[in-house]
């Protein structure tokens, strides 16, 4: 989301009866949608002198707004960061109130961002390379239907390394958890490799 010259993670405030889970959920719907995302604790951002004075000075006198020293966001800020893995063609960020512009960015070309929002972002992407090597987490990236070819690659982007592709797609069908489509007929000479989409679970409870 982009305030100013700068840019910043979309992000709101909890409820007062509302769970840290709950509001994240209802957060990332306003802006973007989604009813139903994958959704995993990233961390807690708190040092003891995390307060964005300056910044938010600055922002309320753009607004045209009077500045008052005793507002309450000049106290210590805390923010809980979680991160939700989607595909990027079919979800669209949606400005807040104050917001200019929403976008995406690759990590390899990262704006420059209000607060710490640029540490949130990286603490996301050593998070995501742990976790994905955990969990088969990389095909919510992308679209229902894809190849392994393309599992691969984009496996490799988030891991930042070269991996044996021969090796990669024996483990992710050794898994169970990726059904092949049949082939579909080309037009136009090439490769066309297998499509594949996550097995649904009522399907893998039917084959047990």
């Amino acid at each position: 989301m982009q305030i100013g010259e700068k840019w910043l993670l979309p992000g709101g405030y909890i409820g007062k009866v509302e769970s840290v889970d709950t509001a994240a959920g209802r957060i990332l719907k306003e802006r973007t949608g989604l009813g139903d995302p994958h959704l995993k604790f990233l961390s807690v951002f708190g040092n003891a002198d995390r307060h964005f004075r300056k910044e938010w000075k600055a922002f309320v006198k753009k607004l045209g707004q009077p500045w008052k020293e005793d507002y309450w966001f000049n106290a210590r800020f805390v923010s809980l960061a979680y991160y939700s893995l989607v595909e990027l063609g079919t979800t669209h960020p949606v400005p807040g109130d104050y917001d200019e512009a929403a976008a995406w960015f690759a990590f390899e070309d990262l704006p420059p961002m209000w607060m710490d929002h640029k540490e949130i972002v990286l603490e996301a992407r050593r998070r995501l390379k742990e976790d994905i090597q955990e969990e088969h987490l990389t095909h919510m990236l992308l679209p229902k239907r894809f190849t392994m070819p393309e599992l691969h690659q984009l496996h490799q982007a988030i891991m930042e390394e070269k991996i044996d592709r021969s090796r990669f797609q024996k483990k992710m069908l050794a898994t169970g958890i990726y059904q092949r489509l049949p082939k579909l007929q080309k037009e136009t000479p090439g490769r066309n490799p297998f499509q594949y989409t996550l097995k649904s679970r009522n399907q893998d409870n039917s084959q047990r």
